[in-house]
């Protein structure tokens, strides 16, 4: 008996679906015959870290041509909130790595348009041709919401949440920190909240891909917020509750966004008699 062969339902869009019209009914390149093997993904993943890594290094190399502003602009939270006193450092090369790790940090945040770029690049192969029209939106909106997150987190997060640390000084003990861990903890809140506000830009792509609809979002809400304080508990410098609400807060406030570009952008479904 001839066997049939089953035939290729990956994301087939329904029927009721509200396609474009230069929709392309032959899917992504990878269900066109032109199917990467895992080597060839790995291939694939490889050159696009090398291309962000070479973004990144260009924007480290422009960032050091500014790194004396970078450094002042960077240090005004830290030593206003320590002034009269300055920070300190202990080991011979602590400085020196400093400077160096603020040039690539503003490097990092230069390179944004590129790295995300490469994101996009990597995953278009398996996008369908409308799809792929997206590329310039998602890279200036990942890119724009990237650097939002690293602005709210040195004008309102840090500030906030040195000033809570340093409020435990007394008569006892004295607030005297090495610059070292205190500019770790102002990377750490710069990336994450970098990352968090990416929701908007997932959310928004999704939703125009068809995956989840602003009535999933409004749906699951009580479980995004548990979510919330969980992701905010984990991240935050310290186990204490104003780190939670600076973290749970804004992507509470970021989920009410994306529930609306959900709305507006989503893809819609057509009537019957429309179908």
């Amino acid at each position: 008996m001839a066997l049939v062969p089953f035939p290729n339902k990956a994301r087939t869009p329904a029927p009721d679906d509200d396609q474009d019209p230069d929709w392309d009914e032959s899917g992504p390149e990878s269900n066109r015959g032109g199917k990467m093997s895992f080597l060839e993904h790995l291939d694939e993943l490889r050159k696009r870290i090398v291309y962000a890594i070479i973004a990144i290094v260009i924007g480290f190399l422009i960032a050091c041509l500014f790194l004396t502003r970078i450094f002042d602009f960077i240090m005004g939270p830290m030593q206003a909130a320590v002034a009269p006193q300055t920070l300190i450092f202990t080991e011979p090369t602590e400085a020196l790595m400093l400077w160096l790790k603020m040039a690539v940090l503003v490097g990092l945040l230069i390179a944004s348009p590129g790295v995300m770029s490469q994101v996009w690049l990597f995953v278009a192969p398996g996008l369908y041709a409308n799809e792929k029209k997206l590329a310039i939106p998602f890279v200036l909106m990942s890119s724009f919401f990237f650097v939002a997150g690293a602005a709210f987190s040195h004008y309102v997060v840090f500030p906030l949440t040195w000033k809570f640390f340093q409020s435990f000084s007394s008569d006892v003990l004295t607030f005297m920190p090495r610059i070292a861990p205190a500019f770790g903890l102002y990377v750490k809140l710069m990336l994450t909240f970098g990352l968090i506000f990416q929701m908007p830009t997932l959310v928004l792509f999704l939703a125009k891909m068809g995956v989840i609809t602003a009535k999933f979002l409004i749906k699951n809400m009580k479980y995004a917020i548990l979510i919330m304080f969980i992701v905010g508990a984990v991240l935050s410098p310290g186990t204490d509750p104003v780190g939670q609400a600076l973290m749970a807060g804004p992507m509470f406030l970021l989920y009410l966004i994306s529930i609306g570009l959900a709305w507006i952008f989503g893809k819609k479904k057509r009537t019957v008699e429309e179908a």
